[in-house]
């Protein structure tokens, strides 16, 4: 539960929401599974999709991680999903699937990626809380990505920062290295970092977040993680249940502040 001393204290002094896109935002899972086997001709068994949607997502963190620790690869998110699913289809579990989707169907399938679902809670929230500060996205996705699933989903972000545009994913491993992202995505809206809170729904964003100086803000519409706000002896700045519970606490903190 939040308690008014955490939101005071949190968004007192936030002139900038930075906001996670996958998972935080839109919701990967749920479109993917659903897209997929619309394109798989019925080659993919109901009972693999969530394995397969969960396999692809782990191939991206492996992709990250490989990627910060000084390793090949590239930082198009486009261009890691296409390797991630063409080394999928040459293994036993899914190589069957590999004859059904051709250059062009893979190419489709990278799409969807493009135009995810949004939460309920996203569109009106992130509206909301324009009204109190400007409101961006930092993502691992490309920026052609993150453009398209805001004109697909009327996602309302004041700017589009990709990690993509600093060399380098959000974290982790390299924590000293990655923070950069944060950093430099403050200095290009041209606020302080301490006046910047990130907003994500996964604990690793936002202590790559805490190491760059930002404000951190959890979000627990879908519950990952048992985090708590420093004020009930966690981590974190702040815990909100979604997007228009923080819109109406900064609000009211605004308000207050009068």
């Amino acid at each position: 539960m939040t308690s008014d001393n955490a939101a005071s204290n949190t968004l007192r002094d936030v002139d900038a929401y930075m906001f996670d896109s996958f998972g935080t935002t839109v919701d990967w899972f749920t479109t993917v599974t659903r897209e997929v086997p619309r394109r798989s001709r019925g080659a993919l068994a109901e009972g693999l999709l969530r394995s397969f949607a969960r396999e692809w997502r782990q191939g991206y963190y492996a992709h990250v991680r490989a990627v910060n620790e000084g390793g090949d690869g590239s930082l198009n998110i486009d261009v890691a999903h296409r390797k991630i699913l063409d080394e999928m289809l040459t293994t036993p579990r899914w190589s069957h699937l590999a004859t059904v989707w051709d250059d062009r169907a893979r190419e489709d399938l990278v799409k969807i990626w493009h135009d995810l679902d949004t939460y309920a809670d996203s569109v009106p929230g992130l509206t909301a809380l324009k009204q109190h500060g400007v409101v961006i996205t930092l993502s691992n996705g490309s920026y052609r990505l993150l453009l398209d699933m805001a004109k697909n989903k009327r996602l309302p972000w004041d700017g589009i920062i990709s990690t993509e545009f600093f060399g380098v994913y959000k974290p982790p491993p390299r924590l000293d290295r990655t923070k950069q992202a944060y950093l430099s995505a403050a200095y290009h809206i041209d606020v302080p970092p301490e006046r910047v809170a990130m907003v994500a729904a996964h604990k690793w964003d936002l202590q790559g977040a805490a190491q760059a100086g930002l404000k951190t803000i959890y979000d627990t519409k879908e519950i990952r993680e048992n985090m708590r706000s420093k004020a009930e002896g966690g981590e974190v700045d702040l815990v909100v249940k979604d997007f228009q519970e923080l819109a109406r606490l900064a609000a009211e903190v605004k308000k207050d502040a009068q």
